[in-house]
């Protein structure tokens, strides 16, 4: 292998692997990591280095975020290898005849990638691969649930997470939070809740639930779960 093709095809490894890492940072979105949260947790299961004990229960607590989390770990265990092998390679590959149109060789890649990272970094280019994943992780989500919720964080023995009602529970219709006093019956809080036309309203004792909520809870996550007769978003 000649050494341009050699750093061709470890820019392409580079690319392919900064994609993945954006993809599981979007999956792990979905699932109700912040941005920030999810994209830390990507890197460290793609490096294998990072990752803290009490800053991953958030994953592996739940079993929709620790099945990509064991996807992740695979993904990384592969190309980490592959980045290896093809970077010795192009140490072995260089002869030295080589060596002197090695900058030459190296310079053009390198201003390739550096413009397609630029590229790919842009807020279109970034919204776009967001709807794109969203499709594809659509298509693996529970469509069928009635309501889903989904962890966004732990907070000490409760949970903060996030119920979205495509039904609501027969207990709960047409009574206001003031009759329903969760806090009491169930020690849950409503934080917000945004109805289906996106608007966002603080919960008070005069709201009532309505289908196409998404409601932001803090208390037990299984007795959130339970509550609204929710699945988790994935399988």
């Amino acid at each position: 292998m000649s050494i341009s093709n050699a750093v061709m095809l470890f820019i392409i490894i580079i690319l392919v692997y900064w994609s993945i890492g954006e993809v599981f940072t979007v999956l792990f979105r979905f699932t109700g990591l912040p941005y920030d949260k999810a994209r830390f947790q990507v890197l460290s299961l793609l490096t294998g280095t990072g990752f803290t004990t009490r800053e991953s229960e958030s994953l592996v607590s739940i079993r929709p975020r620790r099945k990509l989390a064991h996807i992740t770990m695979l993904f990384g265990y592969v190309f980490n290898i592959t980045i290896m092998s093809t970077f010795i390679n192009i140490f072995v590959s260089v002869k030295k005849n080589q060596v002197e149109n090695l900058f030459n060789e190296i310079l053009i890649p390198l201003g390739i990638i550096i413009v397609l990272l630029l590229i790919l970094r842009t807020k279109a280019v970034h919204t776009r691969m967001d709807r794109l994943i969203e499709k594809l992780a659509g298509r693996i989500m529970n469509k069928d649930a009635a309501n889903t919720i989904l962890l966004v964080d732990y907070i000490s023995h409760d949970s903060i997470a996030k119920v979205k009602l495509k039904e609501v529970p027969e207990e709960f219709k047409g009574k206001t939070l003031a009759e329903l006093d969760l806090r009491a019956n169930y020690d849950v809080l409503v934080m917000l809740v945004e109805r289906a036309d996106r608007t966002v309203v603080p919960a008070d004792g005069n709201t009532v639930f309505c289908e196409g909520d998404k409601l932001t809870l803090f208390g037990n996550y299984k007795v959130i779960m339970n509550m609204f007769h929710a699945t988790e978003w994935f399988n």
